[in-house]
């Protein structure tokens, strides 16, 4: 019986699949097959039912899982005592919202790589929900995303909050203008597509007014969802801070609702039972002041992406 053999039961047993299970300790899953199949034969027992298409655990197996917790939690305590005072290595799969990959990820990355250069980082863009559910899986080791943890198997610690508001064409709307939730039901929205953090904030918030928002046009980016605005398809709701060129060179207008629309929280998620250096390294790194994030005011570090201008006038 082998320390690996036990990871490779593990993590087959708590993510449930071992496809999953193999990539999460980048190995294949003929390997990982291999390594739960040596270990039930040292042990003379069946550890999983095969009868089912899941990883499902059978007797011996359930027994076997809080024994093989414990026996990991000290192999990653004896793991984090080497590498507390050396470097780390191996990749780090890290994901991130649109808007991160646009502002503090490349700080992030310098700044990381500074301090551990034989680390290999593997950013991933994707929607809140969708990360959220990558890290609970194990595909990704940690993310940075605008949703608080749903799971219990998630640890969720809040970073910051980005200051969000709503923007239009000024052939639309008038810069500074305050209106009523009423008023926003008339206004066609373009938003995130299902499983984004904004999308969900907008709707709770609408929810809270008893309004309904008319929907019109959504689209997983945000930068589209930008050029869309400013051609005046609809009304969005986007990172003030971010699209601050825009609002300056009058090809946005913001106004504000009353009462206001929330702000939009961003999160630190990791697995509750990842003990790992490298989680706590990169979650102490993320929340340090170098790489920008804690303040919420997040702006492109080398200029802004470009949106064309437009001569589309108002649309009755």
């Amino acid at each position: 019986m082998t320390l690996k053999q036990i990871q490779a039961f593990y993590w087959a047993a708590t993510l449930g699949n071992f496809a999953i299970a193999a990539e999460r300790l980048h190995i294949s899953q003929s390997t990982l097959s291999k390594r739960v199949f040596e270990l039930e034969a040292a042990l003379g027992v069946q550890l999983f039912d095969r009868s089912s298409k899941q990883a499902q655990l059978s007797e011996h197996g359930t027994r076997l899982l809080r024994h093989s917790a414990q026996m990991l939690d000290l192999a990653e305590l004896i793991q984090a005592d080497a590498e507390a005072a050396g470097d780390l290595a191996g990749t780090c799969r890290i994901g991130i919202t649109e808007l991160g990959s646009l502002t503090w990820l490349p700080r992030f990355i310098a700044q990381a790589r500074a301090l551990y250069p034989r680390l290999i980082f593997q950013p991933y863009v994707d929607l809140a929900r969708s990360l959220e559910r990558m890290v609970h899986r194990g595909e990704l080791d940690c993310a940075v995303a605008p949703t608080a943890a749903q799971s219990d198997m998630l640890a969720a610690q809040k970073i910051c909050d980005v200051e969000c508001t709503w923007m239009a064409s000024p052939a639309r709307i008038d810069q500074g203008a305050i209106l009523k939730p009423a008023a926003m039901e008339a206004l066609p929205v373009i938003t995130m597509t299902a499983g984004s953090g904004m999308t969900a904030g907008i709707n709770q918030w609408s929810l809270a007014q008893g309004i309904r928002l008319n929907y019109t046009l959504a689209s997983n980016s945000m930068m589209a969802i930008a050029g869309l605005t400013v051609a005046d398809i609809g009304i969005s709701y986007l990172p003030r801070h971010f699209m601050a060129p825009w609002l300056a060179d009058g090809r946005l207008t913001s106004f504000t609702t009353t009462p206001a629309t929330p702000n939009l929280g961003y999160y630190f998620l990791q697995r509750s039972d990842d003990k790992r250096e490298l989680v706590a390294r990169m979650k102490a790194l993320l929340l340090s002041d170098a790489c920008g994030l804690a303040g919420g005011k997040w702006v492109a570090p080398t200029g802004t992406a470009h949106i064309p201008k437009t001569n589309m006038k108002r649309r009755k």
